[in-house]
Parts: structure tokens; C-alpha cells; sequence
């Protein structure tokens, strides 16, 4: 076996990924046909007694009748188009995106010929990774492809003895049929050769025929034998020489300077020295895919997550589920437009910044905060994913960003009588220089200001620019 040199796969985050900000992901397969409780139903349909087994044998049949496979040809994608996906990305402001490339369930969203269980032969009959890499690049869109198909060792693995994953003929479908206790997060039994070959195959075949700009691989790639790892990013950055192109992992899954470190659902309450992502969800279910009675969160939330984060040094990926026609919710275009009109607006004080001496002010708590595995546990035993939620932002709340000897205050709200006080930037304190110029950016009224021991004191006089957040431009 060769030998496993980590530090010669290290790799600092590439200047462009810094800059971008934000990112959005769509998980998409055939989870999306049931469409019922979340993206894990293709593993819970399998567990007796828990709420979607139940559904499913009430609403499709017995598993050994109605198996996963069966959800195939239901999902049609017949309104599937990668350019208006490319559209939606646009719009929204993000400025690197991708399908899930492959979700725990053994459905590759490409045109695969490691695995025949793929959305050209089954489904769609599309290569949705080919055509989204296709339409997206043309915009200048960086392309993201994730992963998490380590999920797949023991993931079908059912307590119902008679379902159709224990049928030697279904093993193209649900891989080999293991041991029960395999879809534990840290089973016992590891994954066999066979199954870790495959697993790297599937990802150098991805970086192989589309060249991604991010490779994001999903928790639990710990179980994966540290040989195959270091193969995955040995084979992207060496021998493909993808030189811009960077991984992302959870928790400990790689070793630190491998790539970017991914918190999901997760934020730091200090400003990191080192590039970071979290993965979240625009769906205010729990839930990462498309549902009967889909919920989304405000697009003042997402702005408000998003200025956080990048005031910390770090990128917000967020996640939004098509329908199993291709389709989205227009509500969620909705929200994603609103987003993207914002950033068309503040993006100055967000793409491309770095952070300040410090990242905020005001009283609203901001912990650390992480989708840990003791939460990946309780969903493993429960079914249910487990809530990560951040408190709201007030208008006493501000965010800092900075460009150059640029900076930018980030106001969480506009005070009835018009008059922003920031206590960071008083006289004597960390901002030591004098202020040349202070304005609001898209704001067509008067700005009038102010420093004294207290705080830096801003008036603005007319209409606001726009709702959610306001940036203020220090020169």
C-alpha cells in the first residue's frame, strides 16, 4: 500500500471561495417522490415502527413489496432544466452551487459507469451533474459536488426481515446486505475493500468528467479507511491538478488544512483565523429536501445568517429541495430573489471582504454551534433530524467586514428616529483612524455622523434602501 502523506495534500481555501460568500446546494432524488418528513426516508422507510415506515406501508405497501427502487420511475424530472436552475442560482446571489451528487441512497445524479443505479439510466434519465456544471459555468458560477455516500454502508439495512434489500437481486440497488448493527454511525464493521473502491470511484469519476471547484463530503466519511481519503485528495489536487478546486469535510473527517472545515447548521461566535462553511437549509421543516408541506425561512433570516457568518471568516451553503419533477416551490424562488436583490444592493460590504479587528456588537448571544454526532446519533435512533437554530438579530446588533482600509458596519435594524450609535467605533477605541467619509450603501438620502468617547453616532434622513440589514461604508 503506498504510503499516506496528509501534508502534501494540504490546501488553504482558494482565494475565489473566500470571496464568493455564499453557495447553494439542491438535494434531489427519489426522497423527493414520497416527499414525506425528509431526505432520510429511503433509510426510515426501512425501520419498523417509525413514522415514515408506517406511511410508507399504509400509503406504497409492504417494504418487501415496495421498495425503494420502486420510486425510481415516479421520479420523472420532467420540469427539469438546468438553466433555470443556473437562473435560480443568479438570482439569488450565490456565486458557487451543485446538485447532491449522491445522497446516502446509491442514486448518482450523473452519468455514471461505476455505478448503474444513476439518474441517466433510472429517473430523469438526465445527467443532472453534467447538465447544472454545463449551465452554470456558462454564468460564471463555480461548481459544487457533494457528497454522502458513505452513508450508504448499512443504510438500507432494515429490522423488517422480508424487505426488498435483503433479496440477493436487489443488491445492484441497496449494495451488499449487511449486519444491522452497520447503520450505527460507527458501526462495528467497517467498510469492506469492495465497498471503499467503489466509494472513491464514484468521486474520482465526478472529478474526472466535471472538475468541480468544491468537493463537500458529507459526516461520517470517518468510517472511510484513511487510505481511500487520502486517495480522494491526493488524486484532486495531484494528479488532476484541479488548482483552484477545494474539499470541504465535518467534524474530524480529514485532517485539519485538508480543506475547509463545514459546520452544519453551525456558527462560530468568534471570528476564525482559518476559512470555514456552514451548510444550511432555506426549508424551516427539518428537512434538506422537498416535502408535502414545505416551510421556508425568511430571506430576512438567511441575510442576517449570511452577514454573520462572513463577518466570522466564514461561507454560508444553502440548501433548497426541487420537487421530483425538477421543479421548486415558488415561494422558496421567492425568498431566494429577495436574497439575491439585497446582495445586488450591500454585496460590497459581503463578497470579497475579510474580517475586521472584531466581527460584532450588540447584546444578542451568538454560541458556538454545531450538528455534532451526538445530534447525528439521536437521528440515527429517532429518525428525526434534531434542530440548530441561532437567535434573532436586533437593531442594537452589528456586523463588521472589511476591504482593504475599507470597512463596513452592518446594521440589523433602521431606529424610529433614524440615529445608528455604534459603540465599537468611539473615539480611543479599536478603530483608530478618522473617519473621511461615512455613507449607507444604496441609500439615496443624508448621512450625518458624529464620534465621541460613547460611540461612532450616525443619522440617516429618507427612505430606507431596502429592508433586512443596512451597510453602512467607512472610508
Amino acid at each position: 500500500m503506498s504510503a499516506v502523506d496528509w501534508e502534501s495534500v494540504k490546501r488553504k481555501a482558494p482565494e475565489w471561495f473566500r470571496d464568493a460568500k455564499f453557495g447553494l446546494f439542491f438535494h434531489w432524488g427519489p426522497y423527493c417522490v414520497p416527499a414525506y418528513q425528509n431526505e432520510w426516508y429511503s433509510r426510515n422507510m426501512y425501520s419498523k415502527g417509525l413514522e415514515q415506515n408506517k406511511y410508507h406501508e399504509k400509503t406504497y405497501g409492504k417494504v418487501k413489496d415496495f421498495g425503494y427502487k420502486d420510486f425510481y420511475p415516479m421520479m420523472k424530472g420532467e420540469k427539469f432544466d438546468a438553466e433555470e436552475w443556473a437562473d435560480l442560482v443568479e438570482i439569488s446571489g450565490a456565486r458557487y452551487a451543485g446538485p447532491v451528487s449522491e445522497h446516502g441512497d446509491n442514486f448518482s445524479m450523473w452519468d455514471s459507469k461505476v455505478n448503474p443505479v444513476n439518474s441517466v439510466a433510472y429517473g430523469p434519465h438526465r445527467d443532472v451533474v453534467g447538465e447544472c456544471t454545463k449551465a452554470f459555468r456558462k454564468r460564471g458560477i463555480r461548481m459544487l459536488a457533494t457528497f454522502h455516500h458513505q452513508w450508504l454502508w448499512g443504510w438500507f439495512m432494515s429490522s423488517d426481515n422480508e424487505a426488498d434489500v435483503y433479496d440477493p437481486a436487489n443488491e445492484i440497488y441497496y449494495g451488499q446486505a449487511l449486519p444491522l448493527e452497520t447503520n450505527r454511525y460507527i458501526p462495528y464493521r467497517y467498510p469492506n475493500e469492495t465497498f471503499l473502491k467503489t466509494w472513491r470511484d464514484k468521486v474520482n469519476e465526478v472529478v474526472d468528467r466535471y472538475e468541480p471547484d468544491v468537493i463537500y463530503f458529507d459526516s461520517r466519511t470517518c468510517i472511510i479507511d484513511e487510505k481511500y481519503r487520502y486517495d480522494i485528495a491526493d488524486y484532486y489536487y495531484h494528479k488532476k491538478g484541479i488548482k483552484d478546486g477545494i474539499l470541504t469535510y465535518k467534524q474530524n473527517d480529514f485532517p485539519e488544512g485538508v480543506g475547509v472545515f463545514d459546520i452544519e447548521c453551525g456558527r462560530f461566535a468568534l471570528p476564525k483565523p482559518f476559512a470555514w462553511q456552514s451548510d444550511d437549509r432555506l426549508e424551516d421543516n427539518i428537512t434538506w429536501c422537498m416535502v408535502q408541506e414545505p416551510k421556508y425561512k425568511s430571506a430576512e433570516k438567511i441575510i442576517h445568517q449570511l452577514c454573520d457568518i462572513v463577518s466570522k471568516n466564514g461561507n454560508l451553503l444553502l440548501n433548497v429541495g426541487p420537487y421530483a419533477d425538477g421543479s421548486f416551490h415558488p415561494e422558496a424562488v421567492g425568498i431566494l430573489k429577495e436574497i439575491g436583490s439585497w446582495l445586488r444592493l450591500n454585496g460590497e460590504g459581503i463578497y470579497g471582504t475579510r474580517p475586521f479587528d472584531i466581527a460584532a456588537e450588540g447584546p444578542t448571544v451568538v454560541e458556538d454551534a454545531d450538528y455534532d454526532v451526538d445530534k447525528i446519533k439521536e437521528q440515527l435512533n429517532k429518525g428525526d433530524a434534531v434542530d440548530v437554530r441561532s437567535g434573532d438579530l436586533t437593531e442594537l446588533d452589528f456586523r463588521f467586514t472589511r476591504k482593504g482600509d475599507t470597512v463596513y458596519i452592518i446594521a440589523f435594524g433602521w431606529p424610529e428616529d433614524g440615529c445608528f450609535h455604534i459603540k465599537t467605533f468611539r473615539e480611543g477605541g479599536i478603530y483608530k483612524k478618522q473617519i473621511e467619509r461615512l455613507e449607507m450603501l444604496g441609500f439615496n438620502g443624508k448621512v450625518t455622523y458624529h464620534r465621541d468617547t460613547e460611540g461612532l453616532h450616525a443619522r440617516v434622513t429618507g427612505q430606507k434602501p431596502c429592508e433586512h440589514a443596512y451597510v453602512f461604508k467607512v472610508t
